[in-house]
């Protein structure tokens, strides 16, 4: 069968696997010869700490994949093109150099992505080529789910229940890429070099290794063959952050060196065979389309509150914000539970999402600071950063956005404390001067007798901080600073969780 297209370049961003890549198998199938690239966007990295563990991720993975490409072509240079500066300069330039007709590559709905996409793609029309952008980290994306009247989900339930009713009991196509590997062209001469060297880039290397975060789609495959065995047990695991509950496969999914399909394929097969774990885990996979569909549907929510009234909220500023704030980022709030997520989260680069829920909470309805702070912060630590889950998780503890939970519901460092981690094990890793006290006492220090501190070496204010805020009272001035989105008297009053 005759091809379309003669020479074609895929561009790869977040989706960084040979394997089920929508983009790399769509163009291997319409092109007679495609090139592979990526680009180390400056338009990115230029704003990052130099010592991230996002971009040793990515290089380590872009490692992983040139192999990968070599090995399944069985062509010694039919690995990746990668180069450093601005995507919106170099895909154009290297489209023309290499003669190609088309660029493909997966969608991003970010709209920073959006506009790079659009000067890309007018750049490209003017030599006379082609950009073709595919769906590849969602199922279902922007509006191909909406309501009987037409209009995009803003509630999390009807939305997953039409997303299940589309799938139905059928796992998701994936795309084939092995079979058409013989199109991946080798690279020209001029082209043919390692993936750069992180010093090169300007940065340094980190602590991934130590963690054991491995990357590429090896790593990916480590983690689900782990996690498979552990599935079914997940609805009763996923809340208690001393335990191995979750997947570990954020950062996997957010770069893409796993197929959302292949996740939602195998959920699929356990919930259909009774598993109350794979159910669950599938429904954690529902709310990352959801939230996808969100950002593309209401970009607005990037910037600004979804419920446009919470942006009349009047959030603490000054001096006093600022000091909150700085105690919040380094973990020293005196509510244990907060400050070891926050350690976790400054140490590793990830969070148990129980534990983003509740300091995320602790941050807005505690210390009355805007959320855009918080998401701000965790954007620039979390390893598995993603714009829309970021946002649409920061808004939900915010009460703000899409299916949020109502503003009177205040959760209880404590209680979440002495629910979640009863014997403290959680708290003792990431608050180690905390480790001797009892399972008891160790969830609110300021409450233990004396005699206990002083047994187990710890002075209030030297070795851990006094509270900087009262539960109680923090929770009545939420209610005030709240009271300018309330519509009409609640018969609710404050609910801890």
């Amino acid at each position: 069968m005759q091809k379309e297209f003669d020479t074609g370049l895929v561009w790869f961003r977040r989706d960084l696997r040979a394997n089920d890549n929508t983009a790399l198998s769509v163009a291997l199938q319409r092109c007679v010869r495609v090139h592979c690239a990526f680009i180390f966007d400056r338009a990115i990295l230029d704003n990052l700490p130099r010592t991230d563990r996002r971009v040793e991720f990515i290089r380590e993975s872009l490692v992983e994949l040139d192999a990968t490409l070599r090995a399944i072509t069985g062509k010694a240079q039919a690995g990746l093109i990668v180069q450093h500066g601005f995507s919106t300069e170099l895909i154009p330039k290297l489209a023309m150099s290499l003669g190609a007709q088309a660029v493909f590559t997966a969608t991003d709905y970010e709209p920073q992505a959006i506009a790079r996409d659009a000067t890309v793609r007018h750049a490209l029309a003017a030599q006379s080529a082609e950009f073709f952008t595919l769906k590849d980290h969602v199922i279902f994306e922007r509006r191909e789910l909406l309501t009987q009247t037409g209009k995009p989900y803003g509630v999390f339930t009807p939305y997953m229940r039409a997303w299940l009713a589309r799938l139905g009991e059928t796992p998701p196509l994936r795309n084939a890429t092995e079979p058409f590997a013989s199109a991946i062209a080798e690279r020209p001469i001029a082209y043919v070099s390692a993936v750069p060297k992180l010093e090169t880039l300007g940065f340094s290397s980190t602590n991934l290794k130590a963690l054991a975060i491995q990357p590429g789609a090896d790593g990916a495959t480590k983690l689900l063959e782990d996690f498979w065995d552990r599935m079914d047990d997940y609805d009763q695991t996923r809340n208690f952050p001393s335990v191995k509950g979750p997947s570990y496969l954020g950062v996997h999914l957010r770069f893409g060196t796993v197929s959302i399909r292949q996740l939602v394929g195998l959920a699929l097969q356990r919930k259909l065979a009774g598993s109350a774990g794979a159910t669950v885990w599938l429904a954690e996979l529902v709310w990352r389309d959801f939230y996808f569909q969100v950002l593309s549907n209401f970009p607005h929510v990037a910037q600004n509150a979804f419920k446009p009234e919470y942006d009349q909220i009047i959030w603490e500023q000054g001096s006093r914000a600022q000091t909150l704030f700085a105690a919040w980022c380094q973990g020293a709030t005196g509510y244990p539970l907060v400050d070891a997520a926050m350690a976790q989260l400054n140490q590793t680069g990830y969070m148990h999402n129980r534990l983003r829920m509740v300091a995320g909470s602790f941050l807005v309805k505690h210390l009355g600071l805007d959320w855009r702070w918080g998401e701000k912060y965790f954007a620039e630590k979390l390893n598995d950063f993603d714009l829309s889950a970021n946002n649409g998780g920061w808004q939900w503890v915010s009460s703000s956005g899409c299916d949020a939970q109502p503003y009177f519901r205040i959760f209880n460092p404590i209680t979440q404390s002495e629910k979640f981690d009863a014997q403290g094990k959680f708290i003792k890793r990431y608050v180690p001067q905390l480790a001797g006290l009892s399972a008891k006492s160790v969830h609110a220090p300021w409450l233990s007798k004396q005699l206990e501190l002083t047994a187990a070496g710890i002075e209030l204010g030297r070795d851990y901080p006094m509270p900087i805020v009262d539960h109680a009272e923090a929770r009545s001035l939420t209610l005030q600073r709240y009271g300018v989105v309330r519509k009409k008297p609640q018969t609710s009053t404050a609910v801890e969780q």
